[in-house]
């Protein structure tokens, strides 16, 4: 799969980059090769980034195993991963990791995220009995990490505050809507493909229990101001990561573990894998960067344009498109698009609203693909992209509709 993905990038790249040579575009030509050196650069700039803090969350992942904080946590949703991973044996240390990941994921602590999930990888790829190709478990998780709700999204808060927004959070239930959608769609998607069985009184049940918390909780936000969502979410946020720090050294010591050696043997694990993903992010980063210094990504608009003019249709939205297209590829690029979109049409405008929506409510679903299969050397993702780009594409037309319902 990932082979005929990287053939199409650079085809349809080829093809674009010919196409400008026609015109007299000979610019393009310079613009490519310097997109495919940064990304080398930038490829072994991030995964140097992460080789500290995924050596850290390593080693205190594998003090939570050794002191039992890990299968502690895994029983609060076993019950129900359990039924979306069949595969994974009941008590099985990925159900620790994985629901650990998920709720760095609503926190919105990034910086937690990406390492637990990358734990969580490995634990279910020592159940792959074929390294190389995923299991139905391992796309699942990817599927909801590409689609993952974010109760409260900081950073595009204070982008919107620094572009001058009048109220930097009055997007936070339009982004919740779509978000919401983006992981539902993605989790029937993967179910239907796996036939994996919904509709089960433990499903429904967790399911109710979910939208009720999170229906209140989203009650008692809207109730804040900016400023003190900003502040709950902080303070959240870091004290269930400090309290879960703090919680496996002090209960590891506690059952007697030797919680700085072991520590120590998790941080070589993470400073490993860190260094393995070059390659696989950087196949990624190479392929997305010619995407958009050959045009790639500006013809697909333009045609856009043109089909929704001939349909009839408000071109509004296209405004914010740019953001849409660059999110599942790279979030620095969908960033840039958001806040190119703000200063050009205004912070408050329909399409700087709706480009902050798309960017709070979807996920970089090839940078995640690449990480995450990259790090336990998957090369065959089986239906994981294209169930994770349904859901990219189930928010971001929720997005457009959510904006339209707020702010037409």
């Amino acid at each position: 799969m990932l082979n005929r993905l990287w053939l199409f990038f650079f085809t349809v790249s080829a093809m674009a980059i010919v196409w400008q040579l026609f015109q007299g575009q000979y610019q393009v030509l310079a613009n490519v090769t310097e997109a495919m050196f940064k990304s080398a650069e930038l490829a072994a700039t991030i995964c140097l980034g992460l080789v500290g803090i995924l050596s850290f969350w390593m080693g205190m992942m594998r003090i939570g195993e050794k002191g039992g904080m890990t299968a502690a946590i895994a029983k609060i949703t076993e019950p129900l991963l359990g039924k979306l991973m069949p595969d994974v044996p009941k008590g099985h240390p990925a159900f620790g990791s994985v629901t650990m990941n998920l709720t760095a994921n609503f926190l919105g602590l990034d910086n937690a995220a990406t390492p637990l999930g990358l734990k969580a990888m490995e634990d279910l790829q020592s159940l792959n009995p074929t390294k190389h190709i995923a299991t139905n478990a391992q796309i699942l998780f990817l599927v909801l990490n590409t689609s993952s709700i974010t109760l409260v999204p900081v950073s595009v808060f204070l982008y919107r505050a620094q572009q001058g927004a009048a109220n930097p959070a009055d997007i936070f239930l339009p982004i919740l809507l779509a978000t919401t959608c983006s992981t539902l769609v993605g989790v029937l998607t993967v179910a239907i493909v796996q036939r994996l069985p919904l509709l089960t009184g433990m499903a429904l049940m967790y399911a109710g229990l979910l939208f009720a918390s999170g229906g209140a909780a989203v009650a008692y936000l809207l109730t804040l101001s900016a400023d003190a969502l900003g502040t709950a979410s902080s303070i959240l946020g870091n004290g269930v990561l400090v309290g879960l720090i703090f919680a496996f050294v002090l209960v590891g010591a506690w059952r007697k573990v030797a919680i700085y050696d072991e520590f120590i043997e998790g941080a070589k694990l993470g400073f490993n894998q860190a260094v393995a993903l070059i390659p696989y992010l950087l196949a990624m980063l190479l392929a997305i960067a010619l995407l958009r210094a050959s045009g790639v990504l500006e013809l697909f608009l333009q045609g856009l344009t043109v089909v929704v003019t001939g349909l009839g249709m408000d071109t509004r939205f296209i405004d914010a498109m740019p953001t849409a297209i660059m999110k599942p590829l790279s979030g620095s690029g969908a960033r840039a698009m958001m806040l190119e979109t703000m200063q050009q049409y205004g912070v408050d405008s329909f399409a700087g609203r709706l480009a902050a929506i798309i960017q709070g409510s979807t996920e970089t679903t090839f940078y995640v693909l690449a990480v995450y299969f990259g790090s336990v050397g998957i090369r065959n993702g089986r239906h994981a992209l294209s169930c994770g780009l349904i859901a990219d594409a189930a928010g971001i037309t929720a997005a457009i509709i959510v904006c339209y319902w707020f702010y037409g």
